[in-house]
């Protein structure tokens, strides 16, 4: 057998987003591109903005002397700098090219944190719902995934998360805006969870971070300010990527960035910029730095994603669908009729309206929508989620 019980394993009891792919491929060739409704991926078809054009341009019709060769594995440090120039405008807090490391998008720079910070067995607390990889990512770097369930508004049951800490825990990911649905954690939350860490901190001698997954931050919808990590807690490790914000999931352009609190960065970022390149990324790719250096302002047309939301959301509570509207990111996240998730999903199929189960995100009960889509595909999946709740309503 070419691949261990492991990983075959992980296939069979994960993997809903690749499924969900692959049923689209069957369908359009069996129904035609025009009759098949995927709302399965995070996929963005919004176009990357005109500023990154004009940057790319600019790149390819004057290249810079050797800029497609190696670097430092933490990246250029004039795109570390412009990062860290953003974050200080944001937060107030003084960052520096040193706390910033350039990654291949946010996938990479959590498995560098992970393999950077823990010890075979160490625990990661992650809040469900949450992306269907970190477990994944936890396992890779001989680390345990424990799952601390959110309300049913899906904001970190605080008591829940006390509860869970034990002196293994080394620590615990936030997904905000979070994927798959869609809410914030306001501020006062952030504060307590800090004060959690904190307080868990010096009552069992251990040191815990708190990482902030953050690729959907910009993508925030009714006027609302992103509510930063770093001012809540001195161990916090920010992971973001471009791929939402200037529309590049394709570029696998990241970074990581170190809260300046925190009193032992300058061990933590030699660790980070050592498994950067021990993990075989080596450094993020040259182009796409030497591109974001200048657009670190800048990102998509918002408001197309909140029109999305509104109208798919508007449809949805009409039918008398449950679900929480989402503050940012591009998803919907709402109660499977009838409680069984594979089965709803599996008879939105059935009309060709592809979606997720929630049991991936380790929420059973649920489905996940994704709304980054052309409205054609948005408005040609209402009759087959109109029919399903009909079928199990």
């Amino acid at each position: 057998m070419p691949v261990s019980n492991k990983v075959r394993g992980f296939i069979e009891q994960g993997g809903w987003i690749r499924q969900m792919f692959e049923s689209g491929i069957a369908l359009r060739a069996q129904y035609g591109e025009e009759n098949v409704f995927d709302l399965s991926l995070g996929n963005p078809v919004i176009e990357p903005p005109e500023e990154f054009h004009q940057e790319l341009r600019r790149l390819a019709e004057n290249p810079i002397k050797g800029m497609h060769r190696y670097m430092p594995n933490n990246g250029y440090v004039e795109t570390r700098q412009a990062v860290a120039d953003a974050l200080a405008e944001e937060t107030g807090l003084p960052f520096t090219a040193s706390d910033i490391l350039m990654t291949c998008g946010a996938a990479a720079a959590l498995n560098v944190v992970l393999k950077t910070i823990l010890n075979p067995g160490d625990h990661i607390i992650v809040l469900a719902p949450y992306f269907v990889e970190y477990g994944y990512y936890v396992d890779n770097h001989a680390g345990e995934t424990v799952v601390v369930h959110t309300t049913d508004e899906f904001q970190p049951n605080l008591a829940a998360v006390e509860a869970a800490i034990t002196p293994r825990t080394r620590g615990l990911i936030v997904n905000s805006p979070n994927n798959p649905s869609g809410v914030i954690y306001p501020p006062d939350t952030l504060r307590q969870l800090g004060e959690i860490l904190g307080r868990k901190q010096s009552e069992l001698g251990t040191e815990i971070f708190l990482i902030s997954d953050e690729p959907y931050r910009r993508i925030i919808y009714d006027g609302e300010t992103y509510p930063q990590v770093f001012p809540h807690y001195e161990n916090t490790i920010v992971v973001n990527s471009h791929a939402k914000d200037l529309a590049l999931p394709g570029e696998r352009i990241g970074y990581v960035a170190i809260n300046p609190a925190y009193p032992h960065k300058a061990e933590l970022a030699d660790g980070l910029a050592f498994c950067n390149r021990t993990l075989g990324f080596v450094n993020a790719p040259a182009l796409m730095q030497h591109v974001v250096r200048a657009l670190q302002g800048v990102t998509v047309d918002v408001a197309d994603y909140q029109r999305k939301r509104d109208f798919l959301h508007a449809q949805l509570t009409e039918m008398g669908y449950e679900l929480v509207k989402p503050q940012g990111a591009f998803y919907l996240f709402p109660k499977a009729p009838g409680g069984d998730d594979l089965a709803f999903v599996g008879a939105l199929q059935e009309s060709n309206v592809l979606t997720v189960p929630g049991r991936g995100f380790g929420s059973p009960g649920y489905f996940r929508i994704s709304y980054c889509l052309e409205d054609s595909v948005l408005e040609g999946a209402l009759e087959g989620l109109a029919q399903a709740i009909e079928k199990f309503g």
